[in-house]
């Protein structure tokens, strides 16, 4: 009986150590060909969404509806370099977006979370509201997340891009 028990637990372990080597391989085959790209600052200006794809969001605004135009910001995002074409895989997985307001407000994004074949987070930079440029109070330009229960990452004001 205690031989049969040995034998046993010999195999187990020997399963675990295939299992595991497998499990490895199988991240390393999806890591990228090269390393993430090293900590972006972009500062806001009207050229980084110059050219890009534009949508008409919708969102409410503490009870209020606001129709807004921008652009996506995983466009800009791969625009500027900060993020890849094909979808994300290794160390990008790990990389995340900081958009800070000039008054100091703070929201931040993973890259999966914006990346369309992963987290599918639909997130614009709008700098046109109800057909006009945005105003001091709101702009130059300001985030928009219509998937969000309450507009709390709809940071006004964007002032930088930090993509680390």
């Amino acid at each position: 009986m205690r031989h049969r028990f040995r034998r046993f637990v010999l195999i187990l372990c020997c399963l675990g150590t295939s299992v595991a080597t497998t499990f490895a391989q199988s991240h390393a085959a999806h890591a990228p060909a090269s390393p993430a790209p090293a900590r972006m600052e972009l500062a806001w200006d009207a050229e980084l969404i110059a050219g890009l794809p534009r949508h008409d969001v919708t969102i409410d605004v503490h009870g209020t509806p606001v129709r807004c135009e921008g652009v996506a910001l995983v466009d800009l995002l791969r625009r500027a370099g900060a993020m890849p074409a094909e979808p994300l895989r290794g160390a990008h997985l790990a990389r995340r977006v900081e958009v800070v307001a000039s008054d100091g407000y703070r929201v931040v994004f993973s890259l999966g979370e914006l990346d369309t074949t992963l987290g599918k987070q639909a997130v614009y930079v709008a700098d046109r509201c109800d057909g006009k440029p945005l105003d001091a109070r709101e702009g130059p330009a300001r985030l928009l997340v219509p998937g969000d229960s309450r507009p709390a990452r709809s940071a006004r004001q964007i002032k930088t891009f930090i993509i680390e």
